[in-house]
Parts: structure tokens; C-alpha cells; sequence
């Protein structure tokens, strides 16, 4: 009996030492990245940038895999579904988290109950822009226009059920207006519409808006964030210019499978604070149009939580709630 005693502890013993030495590894094997998103754009730049910055950090490849398609649903569902190691990341926008639980009542997914935050990774603020030809100096402005009451103007977006859309509803409910909504495939017909007045404005990020403004072919009226951006510090807050309890921008973060070992999270997480605070990487978003800004696991839940029950009433007005029998 004794010796069938010393055994058995032997064996925990070494079931106990081999997961420690496991975890203590970790990565000891290329990490994928998956992205919802086609190659090339903003997010893929993004996360090639976090990859190899964790990369470097944790003498490991981490390797970005773009999964478009079925509004970021593909790629989500993949992450949520793979072996909860620390092997299968996602980086994703808040939208993924936040509106498409609002608007698809089948997800394959729960957001809080299927993924583990790792971090936030960066801020991307979205301006209020209008045409230069157009005479509205301020949001208030705009809005207070009898044409903006009535539905004669016509505000542009991205598409159906994007973050630009819900944060103009938002926005125009707030201020008692009443416009209409042109989706567009992007936002580069959207602008493109904007700058000739076939619509009256857009809430975008700068980087598909900025060549317009330096050329004086739009003006900034707003920017939807809580704070000023240092992009263009001198254009106020939807809440200095009169409307608090309207702000939203698109935000980034990096998520693992729900059940990933809380060491595995927390040392993610810690890598990704300290390559976000170095300043070459924070150079290197802010070429992106990006603010590098970490924050915890329990602060991206919360976010998410507080996002959900900012843009219901906005989804609703818009007609997109998800319909559940």
C-alpha cells in the first residue's frame, strides 16, 4: 500500500511538474493571429504589427491569417472552436463583440462566454466630416438644418450595420433628427459621394478621410471619441459640441478560446502591454491612423458589456435588432 502511495504521488507529481514546465514555455510553437478581414487593409496592418512585435518579445513566430467573410463571423467562430492553448488567437474590431450580438439572433458565438480577452490593442477615432462646399460650420449646424428634421439629407456610411452607421443613428437620435442612410461598399465611394454632395456627411477614420481634408475638400466637424485625437487636436468632441452620450470609435483587440489557461492569458497580456508601451511601436500605429492603447481583460469585458447597451436603442431605431422567435 505504501509503495502503491508513492507511486500514484509520483506520478501528480510529475503530471504537476510537466504542466508548469508547459505553461512556463509557452509559446513553444508559432502562434496564428486570425484577423476577419482581407490582406491589406487597416486591421491586417495592425496585426502584422502586433504579431511581430509579440514575436520578438516572446522568441516565438507569430503568424497573421486573414479569414474574411460572414461580417467577421468566419474568422470569430474559428477562434471560439479551436483548442483553447494559447495557439489560436483573434484580432478583431469591437463591432465583432459589441453590434453583431445586437444583430444576428443565430451567432455561432457568445462574446463573453466564448472568448478569453487577452488586451486592447489600439483606438482608430472616427471623424464627422462634411463637404467644404457645404455651409455648416459646426454639428450643430448640421443638425439644427430644417432639411436634417424632415429627412431631405442623406448621410453616408461604410454599410449596413458597420460601426459608422450605428454612430451616426446614435447621433442623429440623440439630436431629434431624422436623415437618410446611403450604405456604401467602403469608404471610399462613400467619400467620394460626400466631396461632390451627393450626400451631406460621413463618420469615418482618417485615413480614407485625410488626404480630402488637407486638400480642403471636406471639413471636420466632430470626432466621435471621448477625447480629442491627437490626429487633429484642434476639432472637438461630439460632446463639446453638444451631444454627450454619443461618442464610439472602433477599437481592436486580441482574444483567446474562453478555456485558455489563465497563465497563458496573463502572460499574453503582459507581453502586450509592454511592446504597446514601446515607442517605436505606438510610432508605428500612429502611421496606421491608430492610437496604441492597452488595456486589461476585465476592462475590454466591460467595455464590450457598456458598448452592448449603448448601441441597442440605436440598432433598434435602425431597424437591424436581431428577431428572435
Amino acid at each position: 500500500m505504501v509503495k502503491l502511495f508513492r507511486r500514484v504521488l509520483a506520478v501528480a507529481l510529475s503530471v504537476v511538474a510537466g504542466a508548469g514546465l508547459a505553461q512556463e514555455a509557452y509559446p513553444s510553437k508559432p502562434v496564428r493571429i486570425l484577423i476577419p478581414y482581407a490582406p491589406g487593409g487597416g486591421v491586417d496592418a495592425a496585426a502584422r504589427l502586433v504579431a511581430q512585435s509579440l514575436g520578438t518579445a516572446m522568441g516565438q513566430n507569430f503568424v497573421v491569417e486573414s479569414k474574411p467573410g460572414g461580417n467577421t463571423v468566419i474568422a470569430a467562430e474559428a477562434v471560439a472552436r479551436a483548442a483553447s492553448d494559447g495557439y489560436t488567437l483573434l484580432l478583431t474590431g469591437g463591432s465583432t463583440m459589441t453590434l453583431l450580438p445586437l444583430t444576428q439572433a443565430k451567432l455561432p458565438f457568445v462574446p463573453l462566454n466564448d472568448f478569453a480577452p487577452v488586451g486592447q490593442v489600439s483606438r482608430l477615432p472616427y471623424f464627422l466630416a462634411v463637404s467644404a462646399t457645404q455651409p455648416y460650420k459646426s454639428v450643430k449646424d448640421l443638425l439644427a438644418d430644417p432639411k436634417a428634421r424632415d429627412g431631405a439629407l442623406a448621410y453616408a456610411s461604410n454599410g449596413i450595420g458597420s460601426m459608422a452607421h450605428i454612430g451616426t443613428e446614435m447621433l442623429i437620435q440623440r439630436a431629434g433628427a431624422k436623415m437618410i442612410h446611403v450604405p456604401y461598399n467602403g469608404f471610399t465611394p462613400a467619400i467620394a459621394d460626400l466631396v461632390t454632395g451627393r450626400t451631406v456627411m460621413v463618420m469615418a477614420d482618417l485615413a480614407p478621410l485625410n488626404a480630402q481634408i488637407q486638400d480642403g475638400k471636406l471639413r471636420p466637424l466632430a470626432v466621435a471619441s471621448e477625447k480629442r485625437s491627437p490626429f487633429l487636436p484642434d476639432v472637438p468632441t461630439l460632446a463639446e459640441a453638444g451631444y454627450p452620450g454619443t461618442e464610439f470609435e472602433v477599437w481592436l483587440a486580441l482574444y483567446a478560446p474562453a478555456k485558455t489557461p489563465r497563465a497563458v492569458v496573463d502572460k499574453l497580456s503582459a507581453e502586450l502591454n509592454k511592446v504597446l508601451a514601446n515607442p517605436a511601436t505606438r510610432e508605428a500605429f500612429v502611421r496606421l491612423g491608430h492610437e496604441a492603447d492597452y488595456a486589461a481583460p476585465d476592462a475590454v469585458r466591460k467595455r464590450i458589456q457598456a458598448e452592448q447597451s449603448a448601441f441597442a436603442p440605436a440598432v433598434r431605431a435602425a431597424g437591424l435588432a436581431a428577431q428572435t422567435n
